[in-house]
């Protein structure tokens, strides 16, 4: 800055470019600062919501289905039905049976150069391991899917749950979930494109699935919501 800018700033003040600039800095950061807060926000994970009286105001709840393993001891039945290229129907029950264990680990890494202690891309989206399978439940004709996961975010390492909730499409003849509504923490990500993305690509990238349930997805001729039950019809 020339000593007549200097001087000139501090006669006149910031110019408008200074005061502008500011603004949409402290703009920017605010933003910033509200999406970590509402990530990092604790989420309530309860069976069923609470009654109106006992609701936690600003409180973000995340309502399970329903995971009895009586109940869901018929998947296995299904599954082999499915294989044979019969249609079935699911329960919630048999959904949460199916997941409900431990989230299998992410496929090891190509052998590389072993990269320096604490080293990380700049733009590498923070990791997100599930901490346990995830938690399916049917809202309406939609099917909702919770994953526990946690997340290192700022050096703070923080349990949290990922929620999509959806509809099922069948483009190209090919069965595909689509996303309504995405939530990461208390943070309503769907309004979010770029977060969304990044949460479910990096979810995604850590899970495994057997093959035998990839290829009966890959055959089914669609899925449809029927009351509480979801209806996987084959060809």
């Amino acid at each position: 800055m020339s000593t007549q800018a200097k001087i000139d700033r501090a006669l006149y003040g910031p110019s408008w470019t200074e005061v502008i600039f500011g603004a949409i800095l402290s703009f920017a950061l605010g933003i910033g600062l509200a999406i970590v807060f509402l990530i990092l926000k604790a989420v309530a994970v309860v069976k069923e919501l609470p009654k109106e009286d006992k609701i936690v105001r600003n409180m973000v709840y995340f309502i399970q289905g329903s995971k009895d393993s009586a109940k869901g001891k018929t998947i296995d039945a299904k599954l082999k039905d499915l294989a044979a290229g019969k249609s079935v129907t699911v329960s919630e029950d048999e959904l949460n049976s199916l997941f409900g264990g431990k989230s299998a680990p992410a496929p090891a890494p190509k052998a590389g150069p072993a990269p320096k202690a604490g080293a990380k891309k700049a733009d590498e989206p923070p990791s997100m391991p599930a901490t346990s399978g995830p938690n399916f439940r049917i809202v309406g004709d939609k099917l909702q899917i919770g994953l526990p996961t946690t997340i290192d975010l700022l050096g703070l390492n923080q349990s949290l749950v990922v929620v999509a909730t959806g509809h099922f499409g069948n483009e190209g003849g090919k069965v595909s979930y689509e996303i309504d509504d995405f939530q990461v923490g208390s943070l309503p990500a769907s309004r979010l494109p770029y977060i969304q993305g990044a949460v479910v690509n990096k979810v995604l990238a850590a899970q495994t699935f057997p093959e035998e349930l990839t290829g009966i997805w890959n055959k089914l001729k669609s899925i449809t919501i029927e009351g509480s039950t979801l209806k996987l019809t084959m060809p």
